[in-house]
């Protein structure tokens, strides 16, 4: 059972976004604020995502901050100790029931800081984050560049490595791209056009209607 570390009420803040949008970056300017107003804090992330560093998170603009990597929602508790502010970096990647986690070390007076991305390269909601985005008091939605017209992007792209879901990567694998940029992809992974559904179905342009 977790240990109320500081009087006053705890809350869940999440940051969401697409690739390149600066999720973790924010994250980690959170945290550091933290420590500087000497509060005990702890980051967390997935031991899958060893994109920059095994250990440290660390962000596209290699912004970094040291961490813990883990596989299980329930490590977090395991581990977290008496922070006060508890940081967890792409949570979208964390097996286990994270959300009830967040709930209870919350409810034990602390803070947690999530960050992840809100949809996958498909556009379908990516759990556990749109029910974290529930739970939080506080949600922090960011936008990118689009990599094609250099517009406000909120959709992940993915370019190449497959169909499977989970696939941790960067640039290689994946852009930032807006709205009409971006392109529903085939049961390959691979893109097959432009301007679709989350469902997949195709939006109607004005000469279809005709």
């Amino acid at each position: 059972m977790l240990n109320v570390v500081e009087r006053g009420h705890g809350w869940v803040e999440v940051i969401v976004g697409c690739m390149f949008s600066g999720k973790t970056e924010e994250m980690i300017r959170r945290l550091r604020r933290a420590r500087i107003a000497q509060q005990m804090a702890v980051v967390f992330k997935p031991a899958i995502d060893d994109r920059y560093d095994t250990r440290d998170v660390v962000s596209h603009s290699e912004q970094r901050i040291p961490s813990i990597p883990i596989k299980d929602a329930k490590d977090i508790e395991e581990l977290a100790g008496n922070a006060q502010v508890i940081g967890i970096d792409e949570a979208q990647f964390i097996e286990g029931d994270l959300v009830s986690v967040v709930r209870r070390l919350a409810n034990s007076g602390r803070r947690v800081v999530i960050a992840g991305l809100d949809t996958d390269y498909r556009g379908i909601p990516f759990e556990p984050m749109p029910t974290l985005m529930c739970e939080a008091e506080f949600v922090t939605k960011l936008t990118a560049i689009c990599h094609k017209c250099g517009g406000t992007a909120h959709r992940t792209q993915r370019i190449g490595g497959g169909a499977e879901r989970v696939l941790v990567g960067g640039v290689a694998l994946y852009e930032a791209r807006c709205r009409q940029c971006w392109e529903q992809p085939g049961p390959d992974g691979e893109p097959v056009g432009q301007g679709r559904l989350f469902n997949g179905t195709e939006e109607k342009n004005d000469e279809e209607e005709k």
